[in-house]
């Protein structure tokens, strides 16, 4: 059996691109010296950041015909039409050229809608679209119609659909009619460039942004739902109080930095918080090292990448309450409504005994979540063999 990972996100999606990156190198770890594993990629660039990470990769042009048949997919008439003139897209011809069985679409896609023979595994990162619709990144422009139209369409005919957790497991299976027995809780991983030949050490990224040990960090995309005027505003009563701390922000702009940087200067904190805006991902793991605490008070999970980063390069963490569940005694939890909340924790951090407490903690935690992910790697593959079995019933193997 031969299964193709589709990787059709940039590095500028931030921690999108990361978890995609990490379920790429997963699933190549999980067909080895079982299945044939290929990859292929709409992105140029993802070529040589996957080479980097010793994963070999095609890259494909996004065609006409496949957006159609992804579209025609989502209405009676747009079927009938396929179905009589049964259209194969440009993707999945060279797909079966290639002699692939499986597509693995390690992003939320409608991409897959294309497909008209080859079965497919989905992902699914959250449901926060559900959780918090009145941000603008899910209430303008028929965002939220958009997120649901695609999990619709697409998750009740996978194969199997990977997601972060158990909780959001049984939501799906709620709201869109998935079979339990399709869905598996499979936890993130952290960033695998942490572990680059190429990674910049923390001098040399202290040095290269201007920046000194010890100050706060958020790394997220400029999106409302990231929450980053709560930090500033936790920092302002920090500062009222006589204690002086920075915040370092990396990430792209979302259509929300400008509204963020106006916060920042009504609140006179020019000088303490800083914009690193999009950080090449050698400089992550610096920035990480070089902070005293990770502070992530989102309103968006239930799970990120960013707790799990922190626990493996041994930074304290303050989370949004709202995502307990993932972090248990691993993290300060804090109402991110709640300014003096936030700046509570953020305080409590400078006690070294918390400080180590949590640390120790999220070592735990983390050796737990690596546990949960090793029994969910057995059943994928479990299930990968009863798919290699069906599919001798309408297909010559070797």
């Amino acid at each position: 059996m031969k299964i193709a990972a589709i990787l059709d996100t940039n590095i500028t999606s931030g921690g999108g691109f990361n978890q995609a990156l990490s379920a790429t190198l997963q699933m190549a770890r999980l067909c080895s010296e079982r299945y044939e594993f290929m990859v292929r990629t709409s992105i140029k660039e993802n070529v040589d950041y996957l080479r980097r990470l010793g994963i070999a990769s095609k890259y494909y042009k996004t065609n006409i015909v496949d957006k159609w048949i992804s579209y025609a997919a989502t209405s009676r008439l747009g079927r009938h039409l396929q179905n009589k003139f049964r259209r194969i897209g440009e993707l999945e011809r060279s797909l079966i050229s290639d002699g692939v069985d499986l597509v693995y679409f390690v992003t939320p896609t409608t991409s897959c809608l294309s497909l008209q023979q080859l079965n497919y595994i989905s992902t699914v990162w959250d449901l926060s679209h559900r959780d918090a619709p009145e941000f603008p990144e899910v209430r303008k422009y028929n965002g939220f119609l958009e997120r649901d139209h695609k999990y619709y369409n697409t998750l009740a005919q996978s194969l199997l659909v990977l997601c972060d957790s158990d909780d959001l497991a049984e939501r799906i299976a709620f709201s869109y009619g998935v079979s339990k027995a399709r869905l598996l809780a499979m936890p993130f991983s952290p960033s695998p460039f942490f572990e680059s030949s190429n990674v910049s050490s923390k001098d040399v990224v202290m040095a290269k942004y201007d920046l000194n040990d010890s100050y706060y960090f958020y790394p997220a995309q400029f999106w409302a739902h990231k929450n980053h005027v709560r930090i500033i505003q936790a920092l302002g009563l920090l500062k009222r109080k006589g204690v002086n701390r920075n915040v370092v922000f990396c990430g792209g702009d979302q259509g929300n930095l400008e509204h963020v940087k106006t916060f920042v200067a009504k609140a006179g904190l020019e000088k303490e918080v800083h914009f690193l805006g999009f950080v090449p991902a050698d400089d992550i793991r610096g920035l990480y090292e070089g902070c005293l605490a990770v502070v992530m008070p989102s309103y968006f999970g239930p799970t990120n990448l960013p707790p799990l980063e922190a626990w493996k390069l041994g930074k304290p963490l303050i989370y949004s309450a709202y995502f307990a569940e993932q972090t248990g005694d691993a993290a300060l939890l804090v109402d991110p409504n709640s300014a003096s909340e936030l700046a509570e924790a953020m305080l409590s951090v400078l006690d070294d005994t918390i400080a180590q407490r949590l640390i120790e903690n999220g070592k735990s935690r983390l050796m737990e979540i690596e546990k949960q992910r090793s029994a969910a790697e057995k059943k994928v593959q479990d299930r990968l063999d009863t798919f290699s079995r069906m599919l001798e019933c309408w297909k010559a193997t070797p």
